[in-house]
């Protein structure tokens, strides 16, 4: 094993469906600008692995043909939401172990307008084991989508618990909108006020419109590589992988009733503690994170999953504003899922660029003081999570 120097990242602004050029447009631009910011030419890459989760298969490659024909081997992933950082784990994985000195993680994703659903409707889906679990705790609802019963329902039952008020889901809304008003490639950066959120359609349980991420189209990447390759062709190895951890579904998601659980805590639990420990960095010491807010559910109970707040004290974490400018950790500086966009496939390679920005200090009006380290959580159902820890060189 070896360190993994993130050599460079890309990606390009992410759009509405009806707004977006084809998949193969966005993703050679994000696979331009990573191969720009890395110094380097699309010969210089021993492996590709391109995500994405709605296309045909080979996408990967018919996505890469404007840069060359270089015969270098490509293998398409499809994780669900997590696509991008399971692209970004295998190439980290194929460099770290010397397979190859340098490889390209891709991801995109040309999506459809309204809520996710199935492609193929002739046979049994990945999430019926899922559905079904939710369906013994929730009953029956095919009148909302169903990744917002999910999620919705993870909130609800943190409510329960905790007798939060669902109100402070909301808040997150707010901050993600005003994170993402300093980044170029998002795509909703107006602001918007608590009422705004609280009175806009509810979907499902505490969830409103407002508090759930849009379909996007977009694309980006990233280079890793062998820091003796880094050396060799001039690239800044300022930014480095210290670990990464990637955990699918535990007993618990169909067995304990619990829909947090159903919609993937206890994956993001196991993948922070196995980041944690392979890296000597605590939650403590994380100043700045990149976390899967698909549902502003999502991202507060990830609070409490990673470990950024004791469980039971996320509302408190949320109304104290511990979570952005002037607080203990900034989440989602990019404005996250809610407001940049969630293109699948891209989704975990635009945090990575996020982070690497961050961590190089290049993050503009965005910047957070102080970074050193940085913590990215990206979560699939079905289900995968990704939790990866960047450090800076030398810090």
């Amino acid at each position: 094993m070896t360190d993994v120097v993130v050599a460079g990242v890309g990606m390009v602004p992410f759009a509405k469906p009806r707004e977006s050029g084809p998949y193969t447009e966005l993703a050679e631009g994000a696979a331009r600008a990573a191969l720009t910011d890395a110094g380097l030419e699309y010969g210089a890459v021993g492996q590709i692995y391109a995500g994405y989760v709605y296309g045909d298969s080979t996408a990967g490659q018919a996505a890469l043909y404007g840069l060359g024909l270089t015969g270098v081997p490509v293998v398409n992933v499809n994780n669900n939401c997590s696509t991008g950082s399971s692209a970004l784990f295998l190439a980290r994985q194929a460099v770290a172990s010397g397979v190859v000195d340098c490889a390209l993680a891709l991801g995109f994703e040309q999506m459809t307008p309204g809520a996710l659903t199935s492609t193929f409707t002739d046979r049994v889906s990945p999430l019926s084991r899922h559905d079904e679990a939710q369906r013994d705790i929730n009953g029956p609802d095919d009148s909302t989508p169903q990744a917002a019963r999910f999620f919705g329902g993870a909130g609800q039952a943190y409510v329960d618990e905790y007798g939060t008020d669902p109100a402070v889901f909301a808040h997150i809304s707010v901050k993600a909108r005003r994170h993402a008003a300093n980044n170029p490639y998002a795509v909703f950066r107006d602001p918007i006020t608590l009422d705004d959120v609280l009175g806009s359609p509810v979907v499902y349980g505490p969830l409103t419109r407002l508090q759930c991420c849009p379909p996007t189209c977009g694309a980006a990447a990233a280079i890793v590589c062998t820091p003796e390759f880094a050396r060799s062709h001039g690239i800044d190895s300022g930014v480095r992988i210290k670990a990464q951890s990637l955990v699918t579904d535990l007993p618990g998601t169909f067995d304990a009733g619990d829909m947090r659980k159903i919609a993937g805590y206890d994956m993001t639990v196991r993948a922070a503690h196995e980041v944690y420990e392979a890296s000597g960095v605590g939650p403590e010491d994380i100043r700045v994170v990149e976390l899967h807010d698909c549902f502003t559910t999502n991202e507060f109970l990830t609070y409490e999953a990673l470990g950024l707040t004791p469980e039971g004290t996320a509302e408190k974490f949320v109304l104290d504003s511990e979570n952005t400018y002037g607080g203990r950790v900034v989440t989602n500086p990019s404005g996250g899922l809610l407001s940049k966009g969630h293109p699948l496939g891209a989704t975990g390679l635009a945090q990575c660029a996020e982070l690497v920005w961050q961590l190089r200090g290049r993050a503009g009006a965005r910047q957070v003081d102080g970074v050193s380290v940085a913590l990215q959580h990206n979560l699939g159902l079905g289900g995968a999570c990704v939790v990866t820890m960047y450090e800076k060189a030398g810090a």
